[in-house]
């Protein structure tokens, strides 16, 4: 099979100089088959064909990143060749070939990673008449986490006994989300409709991973602040709050 000859390219390429390393850090391998799952998880269907994103922007804590320093164009590469093998074997289109983008967030922990997918048309030349008309609007950061933390031992809180939910209040309103996944936005199709004329349609996606809950702007035109720092995304903590446009929520939980 042509992906499992990338990906043991990929194992190949970084097992001599990281593989010791790498028993914490993020697994070069399991970039590419997050990258194949985000690509899936973010198709758009046309009349007669499946569009999916073109830009996958990876985000890494600053010690991940540094493992990749002296190699990342290789990495780039290869995992770029992955996800158009993936793309040709489901017979998905892509309006350019896929882009792979490394960034460093601050806030994410050793082994863990983010992947924030964007559909980009292309600068030049003429469209097919079925491809989107517009620029898709960027998917939320989706935050993966190792399976085990084998160089720190889990406290009793990270364990929930309990399952917890996020409380938001704004403008005399209160809403209890007991989904891990919602949107937020001056739109009637999102979860949290926000009446506000400065939130963009789809403003912004509350996420919660394992006991943590995030904050990230979904590419709206006035963006997001949280405790009044301008921020793409945030890990959120009871107390804080987020303004998108001009309306302050106030973030908080509570046991179900």
């Amino acid at each position: 099979m042509v992906l499992r000859a990338i990906e043991q390219k990929i194992e190949a390429l970084f097992e001599g100089v990281f593989g010791r390393a790498f028993r914490t850090n993020v697994q070069p391998v399991e970039l590419a088959r997050k990258l194949s799952k985000e690509m899936d998880d973010h198709k758009t269907v046309s009349v007669s064909r499946v569009y999916v994103p073109n830009e996958y922007t990876i985000y890494l804590s600053a010690s991940d990143r540094e493992q990749f320093a002296d190699y990342q164009g290789s990495l780039i590469a290869e995992l770029e060749e992955y996800i158009t093998e993936h793309a040709k074997r489901e017979s998905y289109a892509l309006l350019t070939p896929p882009k792979v983008l490394l960034e460093t967030d601050d806030d994410l922990a050793i082994g863990e990673f983010g992947i924030a997918t964007r559909m980009v048309q292309p600068k030049h030349g003429k469209r097919p008449p079925e491809e989107p008309q517009e620029e898709v609007e960027s998917g939320a950061t989706m935050i993966y986490k190792p399976v085990q933390q084998p160089t720190e031992a889990a406290s009793l809180a990270d364990i929930p006994v309990e399952r917890e939910i996020a409380v938001l209040s704004w403008d005399g309103q209160t809403k209890r989300v007991d989904k891990r996944r919602v949107v937020l936005g001056r739109s009637r199709d999102c979860d949290i409709q926000v009446e506000d004329a400065n939130v963009s349609r789809r403003h912004a996606e509350l996420r919660q991973e394992g006991a943590t809950y995030w904050i990230v702007d979904l590419d709206s035109t006035n963006g997001i602040e949280v405790n009044g720092r301008r921020v793409k995304r945030a890990k959120l903590e009871p107390g804080d709050s987020f303004t998108v446009g001009e309306t302050e929520v106030t973030f908080a939980t509570e046991r179900q």
